[in-house]
């Protein structure tokens, strides 16, 4: 998988450098920028896959570079603003101008790459997330909400097919109990990270040929789960 790369656009180097961090640790490659003119010429030369966007810029506002953006049909650049500015009026005008989302400051970085996900997760095209799955002898299908292995097919709860769509979606990458509760069941579920861990040990008992030694549903140790690579899913 590509790694996605995000356009920092912040004159407060603190905070951009926060970001930064948090970003980096998440998988994300990472352009900064402390003014807005300087936020223009990478934008137009690197083509970021998001950008994390202050308003209150030197040279040139972050309203500006919006604008600027979308009148060059820049459309599919998604915008993340990320202001001080938190009245009503100033989030309809950045969202009329085209920003996906609006988060104010004091923020918290944790909330920002939860937004972060989702905007991406929104303007991935259709194609990106094929509705059905295939694995080495694990197919998994989307509209159905149906999972055969080796031709036979496999009963789970929703909890485990949402966990299990948002692992094969991206083999190979390391996700936190954190995400895959994102991914899986949305911003607002307030359950504990560790259940990830009771619904992931019972999908591998009924997935994997040997569960101590998973091919899907691998163990990062520190961090928390990955779907195995191609190479890997050969039992």
């Amino acid at each position: 998988m590509a790694f996605k790369t995000i356009l920092i656009v912040e004159d407060d180097k603190k905070t951009a450098d926060l970001i930064r961090l948090y970003l980096q640790k998440d998988g994300y490659h990472v352009l900064m920028a402390h003014d807005g003119r300087t936020a223009l010429d990478l934008a137009r030369a690197r083509r970021p896959d998001l950008i994390v966007l202050d308003l209150m810029l030197p040279l040139m506002d972050g309203l500006d570079v919006c604008r600027t953006l979308r009148a060059e049909s820049r459309e599919s650049v998604p915008l993340l603003m990320l202001t001080a500015r938190s009245t009503e009026d100033d989030k309809l005008i950045g969202l009329d101008l085209g920003a996906d989302d609006y988060l104010t400051k004091p923020f918290s970085p944790r909330e920002l790459l939860a937004r972060i996900r989702a905007v991406l997760r929104r303007a991935r095209p259709a194609e990106e997330a094929p509705d059905e799955l295939r694995h080495g002898d694990l197919l998994i299908n989307s509209l159905s909400h149906e999972v055969h292995v080796r031709g036979e097919l496999i009963y789970l709860t929703p909890k485990e097919f949402s966990l299990l769509v948002a692992l094969a979606r991206e083999p190979g990458r390391a996700f936190t109990r954190l995400e895959l509760l994102e991914r899986a069941f949305g911003l607002d579920y307030e359950g504990l990270e560790r259940t990830v861990d009771v619904h992931l040990l019972n999908l591998r008992k009924k997935i994997e040929p040997d569960p101590a030694r998973p091919l899907y549903i691998q163990t990062v140790y520190g961090v928390g789960y990955r779907f195995g690579k191609e190479q890997d899913n050969v039992a």
